[in-house]
């Protein structure tokens, strides 16, 4: 089975070469999301509690597009300018996923694209 290339109008579209997300064999592989807001194609910058909301609703959409769902992701991936922001990405993370908590991990990074505090992304399946 080939690999299906993920895109909805309702994530920023991607800033290089490669797919908001790709789906194979029942597994859907979605790619870092930062906060941009896909309607403005602009960074939200208004704090890194509406910035990692930002980063969910657009995972969400692409999720949502690949025809899965919140409860089927498998694993994340959280990337963080500051350590510090931890507690704050927790909270705003449990939002989305309440009864089922996928396996994650969270590292400090020393840059991101664009210069963002935040990036995530999930493996899910279909």
């Amino acid at each position: 089975m080939a690999p299906e290339i993920i895109f909805t109008e309702d994530a920023p579209k991607a800033i290089g070469p490669y797919s908001q997300a790709v789906k194979a064999n029942g597994v859907v592989y979605i790619s870092g999301q930062i906060p941009i807001d896909p309607k403005t194609s602009e960074l939200v910058k208004s704090g890194i509690e509406d910035e990692v909301r930002q980063v969910m609703k657009n995972l969400s959409a692409i999720i949502e597009k690949s025809g899965s769902s919140i409860n089927k992701v498998l694993k994340c991936n959280i990337y963080l300018k500051d350590m510090n922001d931890f507690d704050v990405v927790n909270k705003v993370y449990g939002e989305y996923f309440t009864q089922h908590k996928p396996a994650r991990a969270c590292v400090q990074v020393a840059r991101l694209p664009k210069d963002v505090s935040v990036e995530i992304d999930a493996v899910c399946i279909c």
